[in-house]
């Protein structure tokens, strides 16, 4: 009797259990449609999708050595999630990439630089040049960066524009940055645009407290017939400082002191969703008011079913989702899914291939992507 009850309490909990992964796992993939500002602890769920649905798989097989009826609680579930989960593990079965350019293609590069290394470069010079190293083997008609430090004055220290415009091969840039937050006093820190075309208009757009994730830029090229406007964007980051990242690395639960933690690691994952949601919006308000095709770049610092990414992808094809494979890992940190560096493309345009570098020389992984306007 008494292994009848235990036998009849294991499963009720197996099932119950998988009821609940699977409600939190729609969440996440649906994460988007919850304003942060109001449904934030919802998006905690969206960083948690790619887990989620593991356990889900492992449900399935479970099942199906027990009763494999009930594998249906976890392929329902996966089918109502199909859309999002497509946007978060592209299923392209070939990811080649020719470095070789075509005269009607249009070149485009995203890479979160980190200061490149400039903290670091009298003691690791060698960084800084495989960086470049690095964007000249793919030679980018577009490259956008985040995080830049250089110098635009007559100041020549640690890296000045001018010497990017030579290594690099790029005739044109636009600089945008709030001097508050220079280095040393005559370095810039903020986001880059460099160009091999005519720049004819370009705006940073910038909005209280104007620090560094309150201002984006974009610029208006011309290549043959065609104008493109290209954004370079970079959301608010969660900032987490040593010991947060210390204490994500190895929890514990054993004092005040961890709980104190966590509770500061979730106040930041709050503070992250609701200003890149105030952020999104406005980006969302400037796409629209562009008379040309849009391309945007950028760190969003957050994963594909949030609601940044769906907010600036709106209507527009991610580069990744249409030519990448896999779960396309841009950042080396935390976890290992993490996908948020992205280039969007207007609907206009056709997504000809796909590169993710996995060279660990920033914390970012850089991506490149080669479209071209659509034939009529």
């Amino acid at each position: 009797m008494r292994n009848l009850f235990i036998r009849k309490l294991t499963k009720r909990f197996f099932i119950v259990t998988n009821f609940i992964v699977a409600i939190l796992f729609l969440f996440g993939c649906y994460g988007y449609l919850f304003n942060p500002k109001y449904f934030w602890f919802i998006s905690l769920l969206t960083l948690s999708v790619f887990y989620f649905l593991l356990l889900l798989i492992a449900f399935i097989f479970f099942w199906l050595f027990i009763k494999p009826v009930r594998t249906l609680i976890s392929v329902i579930a996966l089918m109502l999630a199909f859309k999002p989960i497509s946007n978060i593990i592209a299923f392209n079965l070939s990811n080649s990439f020719t470095k070789e350019k075509l005269n009607h293609t249009l070149r485009i590069m995203t890479w979160n630089v980190a200061q490149f290394n400039v903290m670091e470069n009298k003691n690791h010079p060698e960084i800084k040049n495989k960086m470049l190293n690095t964007i000249n083997e793919y030679q980018p008609d577009i490259a956008c960066f985040q995080e830049m430090v250089a110098e635009d004055s007559t100041i020549i220290d640690h890296g000045h524009i001018n010497e990017y415009l030579r290594k690099l091969n790029f005739n044109n840039y636009f600089y945008s940055y709030n001097s508050k937050e220079d280095f040393w006093g005559y370095a810039h820190f903020g986001l880059i645009i460099f160009s091999k075309f005519p720049i004819i208009n370009k705006k940073t757009v910038s909005f209280y407290p104007y620090d560094y994730n309150s201002i984006f830029q974009f610029i208006d090229i011309v290549k043959n017939k065609d104008t493109f406007r290209i954004f370079n964007i970079h959301l608010q980051s969660l900032r987490f400082s040593r010991s947060n990242l210390k204490y994500l690395d190895m929890p514990t639960v054993e004092d005040a002191r961890a709980i104190k933690e966590s509770k500061n690691i979730i106040s930041k994952f709050k503070i992250g969703f609701i200003k890149r949601q105030i952020q999104a919006d406005r980006i969302q308000a400037e796409i629209k008011t562009s008379p040309y095709p849009i391309i945007i770049t950028g760190d969003f610092n957050d994963v594909p079913n949030s609601y940044a990414y769906h907010t600036i992808g709106k209507e527009l094809t991610n580069a990744f989702v249409e030519k990448g494979n896999g779960i396309g890992r841009t950042y080396s940190g935390l976890s290992p899914v993490l996908r948020i560096d992205n280039i969007f493309v207007d609907k206009k345009m056709e997504v000809l291939q796909f590169q993710l570098v996995k060279k660990k020389l920033s914390d970012h992984f850089s991506i490149i992507t080669d479209v071209q306007m659509r034939k009529n």
